[in-house]
């Protein structure tokens, strides 16, 4: 609309500026109007054969087989026999606006209208210049413009009308056009009790987003509206799936130990099983026997543990297993407070909770006592003063308490003769408890400390580690790489006073024994010692007074010795810093049985046909895995982090996207790296092939995706050309099933459609694309997954998503340490899912094997890697043909499994 001229020009020239302000206002509402039109002419079509309302002679649209239905929806109907209308703020302009942008996500579309598929124009005039159709509905203005609207002056057309005319007939015609749209708009009821002229932006806003039943939907993410909009075979919203799956995860296999940063991590139980911990999962591996596993092995697992566990004890029956928890936060930001449980290692069955508010930041330490079977649990916690605590074991009950020291505690165990004893170990310091038991009264007993004294012998920064002998005397392993015979001190036995009817002890011989820190002590059921070396990564075998008798070298690659158990016989079970299991003896040698990454994980992909799986992440380690043989089948150092993985759809090679822009595509069989490309200087965050392997997509977090044409055996690459229109770093993407297109989302939430084939164009007008098959579905925003995101998410709550190959379930990882199992499509408000715990740390990837029988999940920092059997009714089958719907997780519609 023309302007009429400057303020000072008379009363006249103003009240003409006036108008000109409420037409272009009306205008707005007007176009709003047209869609609560459409809507009813879509009401009618339902109640009327299809051809009433399209021209005799004029035939109907075609839809291109890219548009077909998604799969398990129903067969989709032509625009001509169902007509949708809306709007959104920028993908049907009516006329330029410096309003906020708009929710398609995207790049704005041409001002001034987009060009109807018909060969008509909307009303403010001008063609898409996306050359894809219009961004609103096909079909919706050229049927529901009434004849006598054809005369109506646009509004950059001349007319013969004057300029104070002009907008007085427009007012007037647009008035009079609004009573009848209207009066045949139907009650709000017919439109299923919404109305749709109500808009969170109000009359005339920008903002202004209409969703109309079966035409899109909104969902919120740190304000910013996304705007999504329904396949066309989803005839009601109401008809979509409620409910958790029928499918269920069960944890089927733990890769990974925490040797690293842990100490107290691994024992042999009366059964002959291996207990130790990774993440919040206490594991029981058997060695030997049963299905799967290097050596026919197999593992159970408890998983009553809600934060990460740090250290275990085994009670002297061989059964009863104690194990304590560091402190976290849940989802609310609520603290998870450290606790024991004691637990029955044969049912997984928790027997008893103990100090639940009674430590701070964690339980660094624990031991049961001996002498009398096991009656009392002594805990050291990781409060700035290391509180001791001793606990009745079959109560519960706290019997005693001492802050002990303000450096670090990092062993600490009963003499097993006599469990008024106690001793603790860690930094600079040996200390010596007497306990007295205060009768069993809660509270009432006393700990008293003696520390020991190391005289003429060089004190050592740390001692993580001491053992009883069988005569009473202690044997510690400290820093310097000497293990220091601890005596009762006669004098201090005969010296009357405090203390003096105890034992205490004092330095009476010293053998240096390894190269650097001793990590490890173990007692021997022959009487001899073995001790664990942390530089020289070796295990050496004493005989009583410190004789060395035998020793092995652990291989450099599996890291320095953490922790030692003896097992069945002349076998030893090794636990390594680079959280690898060993098994074996002193004269055959040691091989994994266990092994996983050292940092945190980010990188997976599954293999096309095979039960495989590769891992990468930021201890430069590319790992393929064996999900039958729950082995490591190979591993290659790449020297850099790597963040992202895909196999080619023939499973040769492998494409590997690192931190600095480059990215590798290694042979599986040779393990050599047969491409080596740089793209920018920019992390990588996704790489994927093209369901036919023609193509190669990289996102990147310079905004960029790099499309590469690929030889038929994915060994060769050439650039096809660059995706080019996000506002901020790619974060996941997927293809079409023809392999022509793909959706892709960024880190600041758009949904953008690209045409690979023909020239790497970006779709403008996402409606299109609304029936398109994805031969994979892993992108976090879209209109079958939306509902899995959870009520005030920030964005970032939601790491990773895939769909299952039969397109039955898709599985979540997430920020709060959990797998999800929603129903698929999931797009339905407040979607319930099946919840799954046992990561410590936020889960940064998910994905399913080729068949579907098993799900892979990856732990961030804790560098865990679960694999999860899914079990349900009739296994991997065809999709249900049942439609999808809207945004949000409650935290009360979600199981805890």
């Amino acid at each position: 609309m023309d302007g009429a001229g400057g303020p000072g020009e008379g009363p006249a020239q103003e009240a003409l500026q006036s108008l000109s302000r409420r037409l272009q206002v009306q205008e707005k509402e007007m176009e709003l109007v047209k869609a609560a039109l459409a809507e009813a002419l879509r009401l009618l079509r339902l109640q009327a054969p299809p051809t009433s309302l399209q021209d005799p002679g004029t035939p109907g649209p075609t839809r291109d087989s890219s548009a077909a239905a998604p799969p398990g929806l129903p067969p989709t109907r032509s625009p001509s026999s169902v007509s949708r209308g809306t709007q959104t703020e920028t993908e049907v302009e009516m006329e330029p606006s410096p309003g906020p942008p708009g929710l398609s996500n995207g790049p704005a579309a041409p001002q001034g209208g987009a060009e109807e598929p018909g060969g008509t124009q909307s009303e403010g005039g001008g063609s898409s210049s996306s050359g894809t159709g219009s961004p609103g509905p096909p079909g919706l203005l050229r049927l529901v413009q009434p004849p006598q609207r054809t005369d109506t002056p646009r509004r950059n057309s001349s007319s013969s009308s004057s300029p104070s005319e002009r907008p007085r007939q427009k007012l007037s015609r647009k008035a009079a056009s609004s009573a009848n749209l209207l009066l045949r708009s139907g009650s709000t009821e017919s439109r299923g009790g919404k109305d749709p002229l109500s808009s969170p932006g109000g009359p005339g806003s920008r903002r202004s987003n209409y969703n109309l039943e079966g035409i899109s939907v909104k969902m919120f993410l740190r304000g910013r509206p996304i705007t999504m909009y329904i396949p066309s075979g989803i005839r009601s919203l109401e008809e979509l799936p409620s409910g958790p799956p029928p499918e269920t995860l069960s944890l089927d296999w733990v890769y990974g130990y925490r040797g690293r940063d842990s100490r107290s991590n691994l024992f042999v139980l009366r059964s002959g099983e291996v207990v130790y911990f990774i993440a919040c999962v206490v594991v029981l591996y058997r060695p030997g026997g049963g299905p799967g596993g290097p050596g026919g092995g197999g593992q159970r697992h408890y998983r009553g543990h809600t934060d990460c566990v740090r250290c275990l004890a085994v009670h002297p029956d061989g059964v009863r297993v104690a194990s304590g928890q560091t402190a976290g936060v849940d989802k609310d930001g609520k603290p998870l407070q450290p606790v024991v449980h004691v637990w029955d290692s044969e049912t997984l069955l928790k027997l008893q909770e103990i100090g639940l508010g009674a430590f701070e930041r964690g339980v660094g330490a624990l031991a049961f006592s001996v002498a009398d079977l096991g009656a009392f649990l002594c805990v050291v916690d990781d409060s700035n003063e290391h509180m001791l605590s001793v606990w009745d074991c079959s109560r519960g009950t706290k019997l005693a308490e001492i802050k002990s020291t303000n450096d670090s505690v990092l062993a600490v165990g009963f003499n097993p003769r006599d469990s008024s004893c106690i001793v603790t170990s860690g930094k600079s310091h040996v200390h010596f408890w007497n306990w007295s038991g205060g009768a069993g009264v809660p509270g009432n007993g006393t700990l008293t400390r003696k520390q020991g004294v190391f005289g003429k012998y060089k004190k050592p920064k740390f001692i993580p580690c001491f053992v009883f002998l069988p005569d009473g005397d202690i044997l510690t392993g400290d820093s310097e790489g000497n293990i220091l015979t601890w005596g009762r001190s006669l004098s201090d036995s005969r010296t009357p006073g405090r203390g003096g009817a105890k034992e205490t002890y004092g330095i009476v011989a010293q053998a240096h024994a390894h190269e650097g820190s001793i990590f490890a002590l173990c007692l021997r059921r022959d009487g001899t010692v073995l001790s664990g070396g942390g530089r020289d990564r070796r295990l050496v075998q004493w005989e009583p007074g410190l004789v060395a008798l035998q020793e092995a070298e652990i291989p450099e690659h599996f890291g320095a010795v953490r922790a030692i158990a003896e097992g069945p016989g002349s076998e030893l079970l090794v636990g390594t810093t680079k959280n690898a299991l060993l098994r074996g003896d002193l004269d055959q040698g040691f091989s994994p049985v266990i092994q996983g990454h050292t940092d945190e994980l980010w990188g997976l992909c599954t293999h096309p046909f095979q039960n495989r799986f590769l891992t990468c992440g930021h201890d430069r380690q590319l790992c393929l895995w064996d999900g039958e043989g729950h082995a490591l089948a190979w591993s290659i150092d790449l020297k850099e982090t790597g963040l992202c993985a895909d196999f080619h759809p023939s499973g040769a090679v492998v494409a590997v996207g690192l931190n600095t822009g480059r990215w590798l595509v290694l042979d599986t069989e040779t393990r050599e790296i047969v491409s080596d490309i740089t793209d920018g200087n920019e992390q990588l965050s996704v790489v994927r092939y093209s369901p036919d392997g023609l193509y190669l997509a990289i996102g990147s977090h310079d905004n960029m995706i790099y499309i590469y044409s690929v030889s038929s055996d994915g060994a060769k690459s050439s650039r096809f050309g660059r995706c080019v229109g996000h506002s901020s770093f790619i974060t996941h993407l997927d293809w079409s099933k023809d392999g022509n297109f793909i959706m892709s989302n960024s880190g600041d939430y758009e949904i953008l459609y690209w045409d690979v084939a023909g020239g790497c164009k970006l779709l403008r007008n996402r409606y299109e694309s609304r029936d398109r098959e994805w031969a994979t579905y892993t992108c976090v925003l879209g209109f079958h997954v939306y509902g899995v995101w959870p009520d005030g998410s920030d964005g970032t709550d939601i790491n990773s998503l895939c769909r299952s190959h039969n397109e039955r379930v898709v599985a979540v990882a997430d920020d709060f340490c959990k797998v999800h199992l929603f129903q698929y499509p999931c797009a339905r408000a407040k979607a319930p899912s099946l919840v799954y715990g046992g990561h410590g740390s936020h889960v940064t990837s998910v994905r399913f094997t080729h068949d579907d029988s098993h799900l892979v999940s990856l732990g961030g920092k804790d560098a865990s890697i679960f694999q999860w059997r899914v079990l349900g009714p009739g296994g991997a089958g065809p999709a249900p043909a049942t439609p999808s719907r809207t945004p949000s997780l409650s935290p009360a519609s979600s199981l805890d499994v």
